[in-house]
């Protein structure tokens, strides 16, 4: 399997996916493979900035496979590939020794820095909203524009705009009314540090579980949708 390599260039990796899909090799497994080569930590492709570490620690590798499916469209199934990319879910299951295995050390420690960082902090702001709004109802209070706020306090103690000001001064980003798509996923990841930091190890065990436990019906309910 491939380790992260120095001295790579995008065109060489995508030549090498290409040439290994071509040869027969599962398509999945080979973008696991090309993914632990892939040199960039972003570009422009196409008119579009792709960041794909964020915090220069954490690998979105759903959309560096939509990298890849782009240059590749005539190679793999097209339901496959939209599952993959919009419902996150793979045209194969793979242990956690055979990802690591595919992407190596480094690839698949950024890979869990993204899925813990981001993919499991969303679900838990998810989770925390909703928990918001059920103790509303049982309120018989209406009260939607407070929720954002009342599941961050409960979650890092502050409020939303708290939170992001603080964020935007420590990266030292512009205060503006707009945030592109990359930083929020840095700030929902400098989020997941900045709890880790701040609450009991026990509370962030559960609220980890809890997350992972709504990410698992969340997955269900997608295979049972596409399938």
């Amino acid at each position: 399997m491939t380790e992260v390599l120095s001295g790579q260039t995008p065109e060489l990796v995508i030549a090498r996916l290409r040439a290994a899909i071509e040869n027969g090799q599962a398509w999945y497994p080979a973008m696991l493979e090309a993914a632990a080569a892939w040199p960039l930590e972003s570009e422009e492709y196409a008119g579009r900035h792709y960041q794909y570490l964020i915090g220069s620690e954490a690998l979105d590798l759903i959309l560096l496979f939509e990298r890849f499916s782009r240059e590749l469209e005539d190679l793999i199934p097209a339901q496959e590939r939209d599952n993959l990319l919009f419902r996150g879910i793979a045209p194969q299951e793979l242990t956690s020794d055979e990802l690591l295995a595919f992407l190596g050390e480094v690839r698949y420690r950024q890979y869990l820095n993204y899925f813990y960082g981001i993919t499991v902090e969303e679900a838990l702001l998810v989770v925390t909203q909703s928990e918001v709004r059920k103790e509303h109802r049982s309120l018989g209070v209406r009260r939607e524009g407070t929720v954002i706020d009342e599941a961050f306090v409960q979650l890092y103690e502050r409020t939303h705009d708290e939170m992001l000001d603080q964020f935007r001064r420590e990266k030292r980003y512009s205060k503006t009314s707009t945030i592109k798509i990359h930083q929020l996923k840095e700030f929902t990841y400098w989020l997941f540090k900045y709890r880790l930091l701040h609450s009991e190890k026990a509370r962030v065990a559960s609220d980890t579980n809890k997350s992972l436990n709504y990410l698992k019906k969340y997955a269900r309910r997608l295979q049972q949708k596409s399938g």
